[in-house]
């Protein structure tokens, strides 16, 4: 049987890869449009994971805040 890995196994996978995911990140690498919520499966089965606020600006040169995930340890 060949099952393919969920959502939420993705982005662990890219957090424990490269230390850090942002929703347009998740959205681009893997069409996951709601991180959030995979964000909170993960702290549900006891990962911690670190939110920290990135600010930037949009293609139209405006302020913007957006949320960038991290893995602060393994799961309890």
């Amino acid at each position: 049987m060949n099952t393919k890995p969920t959502q939420t196994a993705k982005i662990l996978r890219h957090l424990e890869a490269f230390g850090g995911i942002t929703a347009l990140e998740a959205l681009g690498e893997y069409g996951i449009m709601r991180l959030g919520a995979r964000i909170w499966e993960l702290k549900a089965a006891g990962y911690d994971i670190k939110t920290e606020l990135v600010g930037g600006t949009n293609r139209f040169g405006e302020p913007v805040h957006y949320a960038r995930y991290t893995l602060g340890g393994p799961a309890a």
